[in-house]
C-alpha cells in the first residue's frame, strides 16, 4: 500500500499513456500493448545514422557520471569505462567523449575495426538537445473519434497494427491544423482532435476459431493459406450470424467502453464524438448506425423540421397521388389543411370525414393507402424505398437485408460517420437493396461521408444508390496545398485539346467530302455554288464547335445535386486525387490505394473541416473545389 501511494503516474503522449515512474513503466491507457521502459538519466549517446540521442541505463549512467566526477575533480582524463555490453566508452575531456562498438576476437568472420562505423558520440546533460525533445500535443481536445479497421490484424502495406496507423492519423491532423487552421489556433479557438483505434479482430479470433480452422486446413501452400485464414475469412465471419453478434458486440462495447474511459480522464471535456472505419470497419458501423434507436423527442422535432422545410414539395406530392386516384377537385382541401405524404399515410377514415371528403372519395383514398402499407415491406427488401415514417428496427431490418443479430446501442450520438475505402455499396446491393430513399438517414447520425481512392478495389460509390436517374462525378477532394495535382491538370488540358483537334479536324473532312460528292453545275451557277457550298460548311461546323462549349461551361457551373438527407443534403461520395506516379498503371497501385488514406493529408484534411465545421470554425483559407 505504501508503494503504490508513493508511485506518481503521469500522462503522456496526449494522456494515451500512463508513465508510472517508481517502476519505470510506460503503460497504454486505451488498448492493450506491451509496457515500455523509461529512463531517468543524463547521459547519452548518438551514432552517426541515429536521428537522436538515446539514454544509457540508469545503473551504467551513474558509473559515468562517477567517473566523470572524479576525472574533473583530479584532472585526470582518457578514462577508460566498459558498458554491459562489452563496449568501450573512453572519456577524453569534457567535451569529447566517445562510444566504441565492442572489438570481435581474431577468430571471428568479421571486418576490421575501421570497418565497423565511426563511434557514437557521448553527450552529458540535455543542454543543447533540447529542440529534439517535442512540446507535446496541445492540451485542449475538441473532438474525439473513434477509428474502427478492416479485415486481419495489419491495416497497411507494412503490415502494421491499428494502433500504428492511428498514430500516423493523429500525427497527419496535427499539421494539417497548424497549416491550416493558424488563426484559429492563435485565437485558442482549436486545440487538436483525438483519434482512438478500436480493435475488433482479436476478440474474434481469441473464440477458438482459428483452431477450428486449422484442423481444415490443407498443409500445400501454408502461409499463403494462414494468411487468408487470418484476413479475408473475416468477411465471411460478418456474414455468419454467430460471428456477426461478436463482432458488433465487440465494436459496439469498446466504443462505449472507450468512450466512458476517455469522459473519465477528461471530465473537462464537452466537444462531439465522431466515428471512422476502414474497408469492413466502415460496414460494422454503418449497419451499427442504422439499427440505433432515437430518441422519441427527436424523431418528433426531425418529423416538424421536415414538415416545415419540405411542406410544399410534401403537399405537391400529395396532389399528384389525388391526380392519380381521379380526385384533383380535393388538392384544395388537403392543401389548406397542410397535408403531406406522411400525414396523408397516417389518415384514418375519421380524420377523412372530419375534412368534408365523400364517401366515395374516401374509400378510394383509403384504399391505396392500406394498399401502400401492405407492399411496403417488399418495397423495402426489394428496393430499399423506405417512405421517412418508417423509421423503426424492424423495418430497417428487413430493408437493408443484414445479418440477424441483436445491434447493441452506443452511449452517445456520432456527430459525422467518416467511411475509408468502403464495401457499403456493394454490400447493400448484394443484401438486395436497389436504392436508399432520398428521405432516409442515419437514426443518431446525421453526417455520413463515403472517402475513397480512385484505384481502391473495394470502395463503392453510395450516391448512385439515392439517384439512380442521374450519371455524375464524385467530389474530387482538393489537394491540401490547394489546388489540383499538376498531372491531373495537364491530363484535363491535353483531353480537352485533342477533342477540339477532334473536332475541327472531322468537319474539314466533312466539308472536303461533299464538295468531291457534290454534283458538277454549269460556270455560270458558280457563284451561287460557292455561296452554298459556305453556308453549308457553316451549318457543319456550328453543330461540331457549338456542343463542345456548353459542356465546359456546364462543368464549371456545375447545379446542385440533391442527394437526399442521409448527409444532410450534402454531397456523400469524394474521391482522392492520385499521385503522379499512381496513374502510370492503376493495378499495380490497387493494393496501396486501399491503404493510403493514413498518411493521407487530403483525408485528414477533410475530416477535420467537417468536424470543425460543426463548431462554426472553418479554413484559414477555403480550398477551391471544396463544398
Amino acid at each position: 500500500a505504501g508503494k503504490a501511494q508513493d508511485d506518481v503516474v503521469v500522462p503522456t503522449s496526449g494522456g494515451r499513456y500512463d508513465v508510472h515512474l517508481r517502476a519505470r513503466r510506460r503503460v497504454a491507457v486505451y488498448w492493450e500493448e506491451e509496457a515500455t521502459e523509461v529512463r531517468r538519466c543524463t547521459w547519452f549517446y548518438k551514432g552517426d545514422k541515429d536521428n537522436k540521442f538515446i539514454p544509457y541505463s540508469e545503473s551504467f549512467s551513474e558509473e559515468l557520471e562517477e567517473a566523470y566526477m572524479i576525472a574533473v575533480t583530479l584532472g585526470e582524463w582518457k578514462k577508460k569505462l566498459e558498458s554491459p555490453n562489452r563496449e568501450v566508452i573512453i572519456l577524453h575531456n569534457p567535451k569529447l567523449m566517445v562510444h566504441y562498438h565492442p572489438v570481435a576476437s581474431s577468430d571471428d568472420w568479421v571486418s576490421t575495426p575501421t570497418e565497423q562505423g565511426r563511434p557514437r558520440t557521448v553527450k552529458r546533460g540535455v543542454e543543447n538537445i533540447a529542440v529534439e525533445i517535442p512540446n507535446g500535443e496541445p492540451l485542449q481536445i475538441d473532438h474525439l473519434v473513434f477509428v474502427v479497421h478492416g479485415i486481419g490484424p495489419a491495416c497497411d502495406i507494412r503490415f502494421r497494427s491499428i494502433v500504428q496507423c492511428v498514430n500516423d492519423f493523429r500525427n497527419v491532423s496535427l499539421s494539417m491544423l497548424q497549416a491550416h487552421f493558424k488563426k484559429a489556433q492563435e485565437q485558442q479557438q482549436v486545440g487538436r482532435v483525438e483519434f482512438l483505434p478500436v480493435n475488433w479482430h482479436s476478440s474474434l479470433h481469441s473464440t477458438g476459431v482459428d483452431v477450428d480452422l486449422e484442423r481444415i486446413t490443407l498443409p500445400s501452400i501454408n502461409r499463403l493459406r494462414h494468411f487468408i485464414n487470418d484476413t479475408i475469412l473475416d468477411v465471411f465471419f460478418y456474414n455468419s450470424s454467430t460471428y456477426c453478434q461478436t463482432i458488433v458486440d465487440t465494436v459496439a462495447s469498446e466504443m462505449n467502453r472507450l468512450h466512458q474511459l476517455f469522459l473519465q480522464r477528461n471530465p473537462q471535456f464537452k466537444g462531439g464524438v465522431s466515428i471512422a472505419g476502414h474497408s469492413l470497419g466502415s460496414l460494422i458501423l454503418f449497419d451499427l448506425l442504422t439499427n440505433q434507436k432515437a430518441d422519441p423527442e427527436e424523431d418528433e422535432h426531425c418529423a416538424q423540421v421536415s414538415r416545415t422545410t419540405s411542406s410544399m414539395g410534401g403537399i405537391e406530392e400529395v396532389k399528384e397521388i389525388l391526380k392519380k386516384l381521379e380526385l384533383p377537385e380535393y388538392c384544395d382541401v388537403f392543401e389548406k389543411e397542410k397535408m403531406d405524404r406522411q400525414a396523408l399515410f397516417l389518415c384514418t377514415e375519421k380524420n377523412l370525414k372530419e375534412m368534408g371528403i365523400p364517401l366515395g372519395p374516401r374509400m378510394k383514398i383509403l384504399h391505396y393507402i392500406s394498399s401502400k402499407r401492405e407492399t411496403k415491406v417488399w418495397s423495402l427488401s426489394q428496393h430499399g424505398d423506405s417512405s421517412e415514417d418508417v423509421r423503426n428496427c424492424q423495418y430497417r431490418d428487413v430493408g437493408l437485408g443484414q445479418v440477424s443479430a441483436n445491434y447493441p446501442q452506443l452511449n452517445y450520438k456520432p456527430s459525422i460517420f467518416f467511411a475509408f475505402g468502403s464495401p457499403i455499396g456493394m454490400f447493400l446491393t448484394v443484401r438486395g437493396v436497389k436504392r436508399i430513399d432520398p428521405n432516409y438517414s442515419l437514426p443518431t447520425c446525421k453526417g455520413f461521408f463515403n472517402i475513397f481512392h480512385p484505384f481502391d478495389p473495394v470502395a463503392y460509390r453510395i450516391e448512385p444508390m439515392i439517384v439512380p436517374e442521374l450519371e455524375f462525378e464524385p467530389m474530387l477532394l482538393p489537394h491540401h496545398k490547394g489546388r489540383k495535382r499538376m498531372h491531373l491538370e495537364l491530363k484535363e488540358g491535353l483531353t480537352r485539346m485533342s477533342v477540339d483537334l477532334k473536332n475541327n479536324l472531322l468537319g474539314s473532312l466533312r466539308v472536303a467530302w461533299q464538295s468531291f460528292t457534290r454534283a458538277p453545275v454549269p460556270a455560270l451557277e458558280a457563284g451561287s455554288t460557292e455561296a452554298e457550298a459556305e453556308t453549308e460548311a457553316g451549318t457543319e461546323k456550328q453543330p461540331d464547335t457549338k456542343p463542345e462549349e456548353p459542356p465546359a461551361a456546364v462543368k464549371e457551373e456545375t447545379p446542385p445535386i440533391n442527394v437526399g438527407r442521409l448527409n444532410g443534403g450534402n454531397r456523400i461520395d469524394y474521391v482522392l486525387q492520385e499521385k503522379p506516379i499512381e496513374s502510370f498503371n492503376e493495378y499495380l497501385f490497387a493494393l496501396q490505394g486501399h491503404l493510403c488514406y493514413w498518411e493521407s493529408e487530403d483525408t485528414v484534411l477533410l475530416v477535420l473541416k467537417e468536424i470543425y465545421q460543426t463548431q462554426g470554425i472553418t479554413l484559414d483559407q477555403p480550398l477551391p473545389g471544396s463544398q
